[in-house]
């Protein structure tokens, strides 16, 4: 079922944190605003998580997957209008994530590998807290080059996914090529994954810092806190899968 759900970061595009530099009323973007809305948008998809789990309903998991898809469309095309609706997105995001867990819960339920979600909840704030350290003393520094490979590498993933969804419609068995198996193929692929949703938290940190320097407006804060939360939900799927392929070849 994970095989139908596929995420990016497609929202922390360079134009959006340049286009309308330089508000100077006091209602500019600044760093502690953008951190208190990341923080409570996450703190609403927790929420959120908690009732999707509990429900453990694929009708509503599915809903709540295309809904958060549709607002996600929204905010990326209407950035104005970032905090009414990342304030909706956020909880219904959790829903979905938490469906998504649940399922994978059930899964693995008799296992040694009972601990998937908590163990890919915990292995995706390491990742996070270790990036941000990573980015915040400059041991990892956003360059051009550094952007164009991890924007690059990341667009040709969205494509590849989205290019598996629309063929698997017709031909189920694409779930079945070595990308998508438990084999040292598909495990090695999930690594790559996780390395490159990694790699997009040191460009939204970037991107924020380079927000608040140009003093964009203040809707910002929460366009920032949204993006943030897509690059969140696609490491924790990408951490549920390796885990699970990784239960899966043994």
């Amino acid at each position: 079922m994970s095989n139908w759900f596929r995420s990016s970061n497609p929202t922390m595009k360079e134009e959006y944190f340049t286009q309308s530099a330089g508000v100077t009323d006091g209602t500019s973007m600044t760093m502690e605003g953008a951190i208190g809305k990341s923080a409570l948008l996450f703190v609403l998809m927790l929420v959120g998580g908690g009732v999707g789990y509990k429900l453990g309903s694929l009708p509503i998991t599915l809903g709540a997957f295309f809904v958060a898809l549709i607002l996600s469309f929204v905010v990326v095309f209407k950035k104005e209008i970032a905090m009414p609706v990342s304030l909706i997105y956020a909880p219904i995001e959790g829903v979905f994530l938490g469906g998504i867990s649940y399922w994978y819960a059930i899964q693995y339920a008799d296992t040694q590998y009972k601990g998937i979600v908590p163990m890919a909840m915990a292995a995706t704030m390491v990742v996070f807290g270790t990036m941000l350290a990573l980015y915040a003393t400059r041991i990892i520094k956003v360059t051009e080059t550094f952007r164009t490979v991890v924007i690059g590498a990341t667009l040709a993933v969205v494509v590849f996914y989205m290019g598996s969804m629309l063929i698997g419609l017709a031909w189920p068995g694409v779930w079945q090529l070595p990308v998508y198996t438990a084999g040292p193929i598909g495990i090695g692929f999930s690594v790559l994954m996780v390395i490159l949703a990694a790699m997009n938290f040191a460009l939204d940190f970037d991107l924020i810092e380079r927000g608040v320097q140009n003093r964009l407006p203040k809707y910002m804060e929460w366009y920032a806190g949204f993006a943030l939360l897509t690059t969140i939900a696609w490491l924790y799927f990408e951490m549920l899968r390796l885990i699970s392929k990784i239960a899966r070849s043994r």
